[in-house]
């Protein structure tokens, strides 16, 4: 793994809702990285997000946003993978070959996907008060976490022999979805892959958040 020391002069500043699962996927890469990180909360309730001077590091208002030693990025997968190409080993997170990194793009994917109009949908209800579907997007949760419980029948991870960037992107919402009531007891290899993300060297949990798998 590169030195991070010599690579960043200061620490990666992250712009954050603590609660935000697309937040917590940056912090938890930049966690398991070593990378040094410190955190920006955004007061979005009341148009923090919309500023002029943040729409300069997030054109669309969106957060998680870094800045990396005169570098800005927004988008979490964007910056996940940013942080691996950069402090990282890119072919242990993105993958050793061609079928492997298309499998873990397949899984960045399904975050952006069916993972956000899903369990981040129906959390974003309960958690949020947004004014989304919440039933449909619960049945979204449970059809997506039925094909995660047989995809992980039978392997640890989703996209390896080992944690990739599959994980990362994919644990925040499916970790949480509880929050937003969708229960994953009928799910158990997606709580034994849960629970093997959690155990990873220097994994943090959500801010404010418990873990509920």
């Amino acid at each position: 793994m590169p030195d991070t020391h010599a690579l960043n002069d200061r620490p990666v500043t992250v712009y954050r809702h603590p609660k935000s699962g697309h937040c917590h996927r940056v912090e938890l890469m930049l966690a398991l990285l070593e990378v040094p990180y410190e955190t920006v909360d955004l007061d979005m309730a009341n148009g923090a997000h919309r500023a002029p001077e943040y729409l300069k590091i997030s054109p669309l208002g969106q957060v998680p946003a870094i800045e990396d030693n005169g570098i800005t990025l927004a988008d979490s997968n964007a910056i996940i993978t940013y942080l691996v190409e950069r402090y990282g080993e890119p072919t242990t997170w993105i993958g050793t070959d061609p079928l492997e990194k298309a499998q873990v793009q397949r899984w960045l994917s399904i975050a952006a996907g069916e993972i956000a109009a899903g369990p981040c949908a129906a959390r974003l209800v309960t958690v949020f008060d947004a004014p989304l579907d919440h039933e449909a997007a619960k049945a979204k949760a449970r059809d997506l976490l039925a094909v995660m419980d047989s995809h992980l029948d039978g392997r640890d991870w989703l996209a390896a022999d080992r944690p990739t960037l599959a994980d990362i992107a994919g644990y925040s919402y499916i970790a949480h979805a509880p929050e937003g009531g969708v229960s994953l007891a009928e799910y158990p290899h997606v709580r034994s892959w849960i629970a093997r993300v959690e155990h990873m060297p220097r994994f943090v949990a959500m801010a404010g958040s418990p873990i509920l798998a």
